[in-house]
């Protein structure tokens, strides 16, 4: 998106888009600038097209300054991106001129018995349209570092009244100081949460997603932490209270500026530890690439992977907290997944000997044996974890060593303050291992981020509640000694909600629940089925049933990723179809994860449920195409109908496969068989249909709001009166403003 053009000096080394909104904003123009140069020349062009290229030229060159307008706008408030920004500024100025010029009727060559050109020189539209494409894509990035520096500007405000804070002696003094310290906290959170939406990497927005937390949860405690030390100056317990909510600021601070600079970590943050989720994940790849491999591919390398895996297992079976028989079952699936991984390297062996060009049969199934007992010990791994993490809720939701703590500082008892201190403290160790096992199983770096973030959380916050308590204690009368230990009480209470919530999205990911975006992903609904179904028997594939239907599932999951990538390029993705199409690709991924013994779906049965499901969904699918076929002309239409009709039928077909009865483990392998191969006949139908919708939709909404020649100049803004350059905005300066100029930028699309 940002590659350097052919010629013109332009260099785009180093150049990276990291957020949203800038990439949103350049897709729409390497689109329109694709089909441009990708246009088909036909044996004769019109004076019609000839005048729309024409204009068009026009069009992106009046766009393109407007758009320039703003960059150098940009660059004169902002001295240290004055020169590269008037480069950027300069190269998109000049490729404009030139589609302009290249476009004009008056410089196409002339007429010929093969008929008419639109432009005679495609090899320097093809050059004018990717130095445009290459200067915006930099203009806009230039522009981002102005809300990057917006970000550090607030961020060296809120720490330099952080060390006023500090260092103040009266009260009066730090409500003053407090309250412009409150304000530019509120900018500083403003900021960052739209960078933390903006961000592309979804590891950096789950960083800055727990940094910002620590802020927000540390600026109360840092008012009540502060205010208890004025009052009880000589108290070392207030004091130590107050410097480990300050330390704890800065800290997250530092995160956040490492996360929009892109700077590496400081020496104090943690690095992301090796879970057992990755080292799996890692493993069943390397077993996979086997059948790629068989003569390339050091073997000797997955049982060195596989220790490794086994080693993490530590965590769990060291613990004091896992019980004997979870210890035990851990131990033999460890065990278990040795001997599957020698006897696969016992058969890639056997296969090399022999010369064989395919997959032996004998090794096919070694790899599914493996991969089915490493995933049998994630999900082992899984049941502990959870299990654990959700005891240890229960067991403290009623938050008993906090109320004692409270009784206990208020009577000024010492003695049984200590009692439970020790009792919070075994409590934070129990917390701490269980967010250190979740880690473990997490599925998502995103989520092992989030754990480590729990973690770290619970074992700060302990020692901060016994300190403010034992300064309650010392001081039993003090309001605001009270208030500064209901504060943390309250962060400590707040870390557990959040760690349910936690637990929730880690069974998610589990259960092949994979984002936001998905609106169904779990098993079939209840009382929506037959009752046949509910009384059938339910059975598990065994490895040669998985090793049948392996290749199969694959196609699958690769046409769910199809059609997820075609519902992305659209823009409402709340339409009917957008929604229907993306609980397709979800239930259908669910089966993939099926094939490989993963996921919800247990059983036949639960597969069964499922596919008639995704059937009615894709019928539903049919009645929203039809209703958007009316919106379209006949050719339009009978491409639509024709897609439609065929998906009718395999729904339809889908829907008596899973209602029909099967009897026996032969038939109901089959009745598997034909499901999956069904729901990826269906899926095959919605990947085609889906890019036609879109072209058409795209279609219709331009001709409804075009000219005669399907071309369109949208009114620009007017720079001067655009408050994102007077600094007005509050939403970061620059790329906003850029963003609304380029819907100036409107080309040619093929009919």
């Amino acid at each position: 998106m940002a590659s350097s053009p052919s010629g013109g000096g332009n260099s785009d080394s180093g150049l990276e888009i990291r957020t949203r909104s800038v990439e949103q904003t350049l897709i729409p123009l390497v689109s329109q600038i694709t089909t441009l140069i990708n246009h088909k020349d036909k044996p004769r062009k019109s004076e019609r097209t000839r005048w729309a290229v024409q204009k068009v030229g026009q069009a992106v060159n009046v766009a393109v300054g407007r758009f320039v307008g703003v960059g150098e706008a940009i660059a004169a408030e902002n001295n240290e991106l004055k020169e590269e920004m008037g480069v950027a500024c300069y190269e998109a100025r000049r490729a404009g001129d030139a589609i302009a010029q290249l476009t004009d009727g008056t410089a196409v060559a002339p007429p010929t018995d093969a008929g008419t050109a639109v432009f005679h020189d495609k090899t320097g539209m093809v050059k004018a349209a990717r130095m445009l494409l290459s200067s915006v894509t930099r203009v806009l990035v230039l522009a981002d570092r102005i809300v990057i520096k917006q970000i550090i500007t607030s961020r060296n405000k809120v720490l330099a009244t952080l060390e006023q804070l500090e260092s103040v002696c009266t009260f009066q003094e730090f409500v003053q100081i407090f309250s412009q310290f409150g304000n530019e906290m509120v900018e500083f959170a403003h900021l960052t949460g739209d960078r933390q939406n903006d961000l592309k990497d979804d590891k950096k927005k789950a960083r800055m997603a727990a940094a910002r937390a620590v802020l927000e949860k540390c600026t109360m405690m840092l008012l009540t932490a502060s205010k208890t030390c004025l009052r009880h100056p000589d108290c070392d317990s207030a004091r130590i209270n107050k410097d480990a909510v300050f330390q704890r600021m800065r800290f997250a601070l530092e995160q956040v500026i490492e996360i929009v600079t892109d700077a590496r970590p400081c020496g104090e943050t943690r690095v992301l530890p090796a879970s057992i989720y990755s080292g799996t994940q890692e493993f069943k790849s390397k077993v996979e690439a086997l059948r790629e491999g068989l003569y390339s591919f050091p073997t000797q390398v997955l049982s060195g992977q596989l220790e490794a895996v086994v080693e993490r297992t530590e965590d769990f079976t060291d613990s004091a907290y896992t019980s004997h028989e979870h210890r035990e079952g851990i131990l033999h699936l460890c065990q278990l997944a040795r001997q599957d991984t020698h006897q696969l390297i016992a058969a890639w062996k056997d296969a090399q000997s022999l010369h064989a060009k395919e997959v032996p049969e004998e090794m096919e199934l070694s790899i599914l044996k493996t991969c089915q007992s490493v995933c049998e010990l994630h999900r082992e791994l899984h049941k502990v974890a959870v299990g654990r993490a959700e005891d240890l809720l229960k067991m403290y939701a009623e938050h008993l060593p906090l109320r004692a703590l409270k009784a206990s500082g208020g009577e000024g008892n010492l003695e049984t303050l200590a009692e439970y201190a020790r009792t919070l403290s075994e409590q934070k160790e129990q917390l701490v291992e269980a967010c250190r096992l979740l880690c473990h199983i997490s599925g998502t770096e995103p989520l092992e981020i989030t754990c480590i973030h729990a973690e770290e959380t619970f074992h700060v916050i302990g020692p901060q509640i016994i300190s403010a308590a034992h300064t309650l204690a010392l001081h039993p009368s003090s309001k605001i000694a009270k208030e500064n230990l209901d504060v943390f009480c309250e962060a400590w209470e707040s870390q557990l909600c959040d760690m349910a919530v936690l637990l929730k999205e880690i069974n998610a990911v589990f259960e092949g629940r994979r984002g936001d975006k998905r609106t169904y992903m779990s098993l079939p609904r209840p009382g929506k089925h037959p009752a046949n179904l509910k009384t059938a028997k339910a059975v598990k594939l065994d490895a040669e049933e998985q090793s049948t239907i392996a290749k199969v599932g694959l196609e699958l999951h690769l046409l769910t990723s199809d059609v997820d990538l075609e519902v992305e390029k659209w823009d409402d993705q709340e339409q009917d179809m957008i929604r229907q199409s993306q609980s397709l690709s979800s239930m259908a991924y669910s089966m993939y994860l099926f094939t490989r013994g993963e996921g919800l779906l247990k059983t036949t049965m639960d597969l069964f449920h499922q596919a008639e499901v995704l059937s009615e969904e894709g019928l539903q699918l049919c009645s929203s195409l039809h209703t958007f076929s009316t919106q379209l002309v006949d050719e339009e239409k009978v491409e639509v109908l024709s897609g439609m009709e065929k998906l009718l039928a395999l729904c339809q077909q889908l829907q008596i496969g899973a209602r029909t009865p099967a009897q026996g483990k032969t038939a109901t392998f089959q009745k598997v068989e034909l499901s999956i191969q069904n729901t990826r006949a269906v899926m095959t139908v919605v990947v085609q249909l889906l890019p036609v919708c879109h072209r058409l939709s795209r279609k219709s909404g331009k001709d409804d709001a075009s000219s005669p020649h399907g071309w369109t100049e949208r009114q620009a803004f007017v720079p001067a009166k655009d408050n994102a350059l007077n600094g007005k905005s509050n939403n970061g300066f620059g790329v906003k403003s850029l963003e609304r100029h380029m819907a100036n930028l409107t080309f040619l699309e093929s009919k």
